[in-house]
């Protein structure tokens, strides 16, 4: 009998606050272990943020990987996104496959390991460790959870021997997976991995799943985003204006406006590219396009898209901010990006080997993804400050408007420069 593996990735980067999770109780699923997730760290905490980056080490290579991972599935997955709004996680599918990688044997494994970046599965699961309790990220500013879960039949042939304690472990130690047991043929199956879903991502999502008798695992991944700007904007400033698409069509929606009189923006081939910073260091990057630039040229190839966000002219110098408000969510079917980028073998029954897992033949039969974003001024009441004053600032040598009223590209990233979000604004009023 065929056995095969499903993949959901449901991702939220949102402006509130997560809801208290509830212990999953159903008939036809059974919890069975559950990770001490790592305490969060008050933002102004220097000592134990220093404490945290010293004992859990992640090498350059890593944060390259991660990014570089990023530049290649977000230029496959949003270059078709030519009349509409895409916001895609690349660290959610990251460690979705990290999980599946840690229990893949030969090709099936190597596909999977040069995708992520990574020389063998000992040291990506070791680096995804350190990276999870390096953002995790739970105090009064700012949240970002990353949460698996790891969803197992529990009517698998005897003489099979079910799953792998040592991937089981590895998942629990390393990805802080929750780990269930079910009865794919029941629907309750299905509907508690929908409420788990739910639950990780502030009821932002509410899936159905539909599960059948030959299903063997889930592996479920969300991402729970929150975070303030360290500048809020006055909301006395918001103001409506008119937004261009690339149609030539009009609509007008809130623009929040600030001024900065001394600040970061960088120029290059057909782009400006400025960011605002976040409370917890990481912050969000508006790329804008050159007049007559179209949203598609800067996404045409991996490189081009590393070259937005990391390279051109930095400057320094007044910047004018007109960002637009915008509210919406997205959703993907991976399968043919992950071919089309060389993860083949893991979705055929005939050449999956996934024997690192389990001794039963499995093959993964979808990957999916859905996601969330919305921006306001404030993001949420401010706290312990509203603003940074940063000492040292070169003096004005330019000037940039980053006047985001046609459609343009945005970046979320954490502290450390792993990206966490690509996406694409065509029109801020859908």
């Amino acid at each position: 009998m065929k056995r095969f593996i499903s993949m959901l990735l449901a991702t939220v980067m949102l402006f509130g606050l997560a809801a208290c999770s509830q212990p999953i109780k159903m008939t036809g699923v059974d919890l069975v272990a559950v990770p001490v997730y790592p305490k969060g760290i008050d933002f102004e905490d220097l000592d134990k943020q220093r404490e945290l980056r010293e004992n859990n080490p992640v090498n350059e290579n890593t944060i390259n990987a991660v990014n570089q991972f990023s530049y290649n599935t977000a230029a496959h997955i949003l270059k078709g996104s030519s009349d509409t709004n895409d916001c895609y996680s690349p660290l959610s599918l990251y460690y979705a496959l990290a999980l599946a990688a840690a229990g893949a044997e030969g090709p099936t494994r190597d596909e999977l390991l040069t995708l992520l970046g990574v020389e063998d599965v000992a040291s990506l699961s070791e680096q995804c460790g350190n990276l999870y309790r390096l953002l995790y990220t739970d105090n009064k500013i700012s949240r970002l959870k990353i949460a698996n879960s790891l969803w197992l039949a529990n009517k698998m042939d005897e003489q099979q021997n079910s799953f792998k304690d040592n991937y089981i472990k590895n998942a629990t130690e390393h990805f802080y997976t929750s780990l269930f047991t079910a009865d794919f043929a029941d629907e309750n199956s299905g509907k508690a991995m929908g409420r788990w879903v739910s639950e990780n991502t502030n009821g932002t999502f509410t899936p159905e799943f539909k599960t059948n008798a030959e299903q063997i695992m889930s592996i479920l991944n969300t991402v729970y985003f929150y975070d303030q700007w360290i500048d809020r904007f006055n909301t006395k400033n918001t103001k409506k204006d008119t937004f261009y698409l690339e149609s030539g069509q009009e609509v007008v929606g809130d623009f929040m406006n600030m001024n900065y009189g001394s600040h970061g923006f960088s120029r290059g081939d057909g782009y400006t590219r400025s960011s605002l910073g976040l409370k917890e260091s990481g912050s969000m990057i508006f790329i804008l396009p050159d007049e007559g630039v179209a949203v598609a040229d800067l996404l045409s190839s991996p490189q081009k898209l590393k070259e937005i966000f990391m390279q051109g002219e930095d400057k320094n110098g007044k910047v004018v901010w007109s960002v637009p408000k915008f509210k919406y969510g997205s959703s993907f079917d991976l399968v043919d990006t992950l071919k089309a980028l060389g993860v083949t073998s893991a979705f055929s029954l005939d050449s999956a080997d996934f024997s690192g897992l389990t001794d039963a033949p499995a093959f993964i039969s979808g990957v999916k993804q859905e996601t969330h974003i919305s921006i306001d001024e404030n993001g949420v009441e401010a706290s312990a400050f509203t603003s940074i004053d940063y000492a040292g600032a070169a003096p004005p040598e330019d000037e940039a408007e980053m006047i985001l009223n046609r459609p343009f590209i945005y970046g979320i990233t954490a502290s450390n420069g792993a990206l966490l979000f690509v996406g694409i604004c065509m029109n801020p009023a859908s």
